[in-house]
């Protein structure tokens, strides 16, 4: 067994600010982003810390281990300090990582409990990490306890897909209702439906705006062989269902990271068949209630005439951005809206690795933060999200929304909209290097 150096508390406080340092949380993505999973007296993250879970990095062959470190910016120049729960998982880790090639590498052997316990210690944490709920925290709701960071309102369960009721009757979170997209957007322009049309839906699935919504996908390796591949990217939809509800006016929608996927490998259960809404009279507020949050054509074109003080942001795959793919079955154009900067999506209109962690959870905040502040995406801005049809943007939204930014929205239209009028100016191909000041 190789035996790492440890460090005390004392000595950690003093490499926080030593640039040839690089710190690794090995605790579950939930911690990192605020939750306290083991009773720690704050919840979140040591500053500056990369999130690398154990659980992501157990099974890596050692070269897979090292080049997801170095794409963090631990690499192996550095000096490695590792901080988990327990000083056995953060042997084991420094372990591997002496294994993988790292020469330096040091556990800090009381782990975040001991850092926390002092609340003059810095610690970081997503701003609305509550809305962003893990799976022991559902079990606990459903089994009527009080979780963390809940008030005892009233609260509502949805697996959310579209179509695919199939999926839903075979296997769902025991108590959730069936909340199909298309009770929440017209199949016709895949836009939000209007404010007449949500409240009914709204009202037929019980919700008010005065509950607590929590909503999940599940994510069935959605592809383009699919005659309608939207039907198996259920965590994506259930984010595009967050944004239209948060539109409405719904006062507290929270999202299951990770999907049912993540119930599922927390050994949870799962029941069949259906469970049948309970309607309610009314929403009881109007619609909509946050008519920020969604952009239509006309402000989409105005935010692309302030380069300085807004964004129009692609959530696409860079072959739909450069003109390669239209994306789509159903969209023929190709190329982008002219003036829209990057913000990337994944490897297909029905993807979202670029922003999220192996296991399909978020990935880590800071790195969203840091690739958005590259293409000059910040939190001053009034930043809109678009892709073809909203729902990948849906999901940027709602993880900047999480991160605390007040100016977001998403544009409802997307791509699908825009490539319609042929006045609508679209480019083709690399887009020129710019400097906005």
């Amino acid at each position: 067994m190789i035996v790492t150096i440890k460090i005390t508390t004392a000595e950690l406080a003093q490499a926080l600010d030593d640039p040839t340092m690089a710190l690794v949380d090995i605790r579950p993505i939930a911690a990192y982003n605020g939750w306290r999973l083991a009773d720690e007296a704050r919840g979140g993250h040591i500053p500056g810390a990369a999130a690398c879970p154990l659980s992501w990095t157990a099974a890596l062959p050692a070269a897979d281990l090292r080049a997801m470190l170095v794409a963090k910016g631990v690499t192996p120049d550095k000096r490695v300090i590792i901080y988990g729960y327990t000083d056995e998982d953060s042997e084991a880790v420094a372990e591997r990582l002496l294994a993988a090639g790292y020469d330096d590498v040091r556990v800090y052997g009381p782990g975040l409990a001991a850092w926390a316990a002092d609340p003059q210690r810095p610690m970081e944490r997503l701003a609305r990490y509550q809305k962003l709920i893990h799976p022991a925290w559902l079990a606990q709701l459903l089994a009527g306890e009080q979780p963390e960071q809940y008030d005892g309102r009233p609260y509502r369960l949805f697996h959310v897909s579209y179509d695919l009721a199939e999926e839903y009757e075979q296997g769902h979170i025991p108590g959730a209702v069936h909340l199909d997209t298309l009770a929440l957007e017209s199949p016709q322009s895949w836009n939000r439906r209007s404010a007449e049309e949500l409240g009914q839906a709204l009202r037929e699935h019980g919700i008010r705006h005065d509950q607590t919504v929590v909503l999940y996908g599940r994510d069935a390796d959605p592809n383009m062989s699919h005659a309608q591949p939207g039907r198996r990217a259920g965590q994506i939809a259930a984010t595009r269902a967050a944004a239209i509800l948060m539109y409405a006016g719904v006062a507290d929608v929270r999202l299951l990271d990770g999907g049912l996927d993540a119930w599922l490998a927390a050994g949870l259960p799962l029941e069949k068949g259906r469970v049948q809404p309970q309607a309610v009279a009314d929403f009881g507020a109007t619609i909509p209630g946050r008519p920020e949050f969604m952009v239509d054509l006309d402000e989409a074109k105005a935010l692309l005439g302030d380069r300085v003080g807004s964004a129009l942001v692609s959530i696409r795959s860079w072959r739909e951005y450069v003109g390669d793919t239209s994306g789509y079955h159903y969209i023929r154009p190709r190329g982008r809206i002219a003036g829209a900067i990057w913000g990337n999506c994944g490897t297909d209109a029905y993807h979202m690795q670029h922003y999220r962690n192996p296991d399909n959870t978020m990935r880590a905040y800071p790195e969203i933060v840091a690739n958005w502040q590259s293409a000059g995406i910040t939190a001053d801005k009034r930043v809109a999200f678009y892709c073809g049809t909203g729902w990948r943007a849906s999901e940027a939204y709602f993880y900047a929304y999480l991160l605390g930014w007040e100016r977001v929205a998403v544009y409802d239209g997307g791509w699908f909209e825009w490539s319609a009028d042929e006045n609508n100016p679209i480019e083709y191909g690399e887009p020129p290097q710019e400097v906005v000041d």
